[in-house]
């Protein structure tokens, strides 16, 4: 059985508070942060996280690296407790960062795995939906590839701008920071850093979305705002996003795993290879540094003959 986790010091719950509440990061993110943070009090023991010197995380990684982490992942694990040692030093809790300077081992570059064309069509021209749910996981689909955005964008989706207002005898109901706006076709999203933009909705992600809207409200208990609802009409999690297009994959035979940011990548991908512009991708995909979009033109494209609205497999509107 797998030991419990250890409990958080005072100071790491406050940091993952600001982090959550000031910098606004989402959920997931936070998620990660807690899980890095508690590798670290694992560390400590019953000493105190700000007693813990270089050395100390220096052999502890040295461990971790050993116990076949990747060196992604310890990428990751230095950069939270980079952070949440800078935390401590603008805190007045410690005098001396012992992380700075520690990097992970080197690790090799990984090229974000794309569908073909082809596939990516045959993914998201499936049969017609005949059910609810059907409706539902095609416009999952149609939006995801359509306009390339991240799982967590895609599950805090509401269905239209609600106001901050209260409604429906709700107090204090939050304005809401991420929907759809079918009549002018895009899609308003607050992505990472709390940074939003607006990314171009497709003919055929449009009409996918204006089905599934015709009967969500058939599914029992259906949430006030979530654009995409279970069974049980709560906000659908990613973890059932990424398991339903895993199967969808799997039903049509296309041979590949297919997660959700497949689509994401052939999206950028495919919309590249025809226009060549990599500042638009970039705008597409929400990326705060250019460097972080130029690896998609590292990627073995097949031919689309337009650029986005004009002949994006699925943006065209129908004649």
């Amino acid at each position: 059985m797998r030991p419990p986790s250890p409990a958080l010091p005072a100071e790491a719950e406050a940091f993952l508070h600001e982090l959550a509440t000031q910098r606004r990061m989402s959920a997931l993110t936070v998620r990660a942060y807690r899980h890095d943070l508690q590798e670290l009090a694992a560390l400590a023991g019953s000493s105190s996280v700000t007693t813990l010197a270089q050395a100390d995380i220096r052999r502890h990684v040295g461990r971790l690296h050993g116990r076949g982490l990747a060196p992604a992942s310890l990428a990751r694990v230095l950069s939270a407790w980079r952070s949440f040692y800078r935390w401590l030093g603008l805190q007045d809790k410690v005098s001396v960062n012992p992380v700075v300077g520690l990097r992970a081992p080197k690790r090799g570059k990984r090229l974000p795995k794309a569908l073909s064309v082809d596939q990516a069509v045959q993914l998201v021209s499936q049969a017609p939906a005949d059910s609810a749910l059907a409706l539902r996981d095609k416009a999952i689909v149609e939006l995801l590839y359509s306009s390339g955005l991240r799982l967590a964008e895609l599950v805090s989706l509401d269905w239209r701008a609600f106001p901050a207002e209260a409604r429906g005898g709700a107090r204090n109901m939050p304005a809401s920071e991420s929907w759809i706006d079918l009549a002018e076709r895009e899609v308003v999203v607050t992505g990472k850093g709390a940074k939003q933009r607006r990314v171009p909705l497709g003919g055929a992600a449009t009409d996918a979305l204006r089905a599934w809207l015709a009967v969500r409200s058939s599914l029992a208990g259906t949430e006030a705002r979530a654009l995409f609802v279970s069974t049980r009409g709560t906000r659908l999690a990613a973890r059932s996003v990424a398991g339903r297009i895993e199967r969808l994959a799997r039903v049509l035979g296309l041979g590949v795993h297919v997660h959700p940011h497949a689509l994401r990548h052939s999206m950028a991908s495919h919309v590249l290879q025809s226009s060549g512009d990599l500042r638009a991708v970039q705008e597409l995909l929400g990326h705060a540094n250019i460097a972080t979009t130029q690896i998609y033109t590292q990627l073995d494209w097949q031919h689309l003959a337009k650029v986005y609205d004009a002949a994006h497999p699925r943006a065209r509107r129908k004649p």
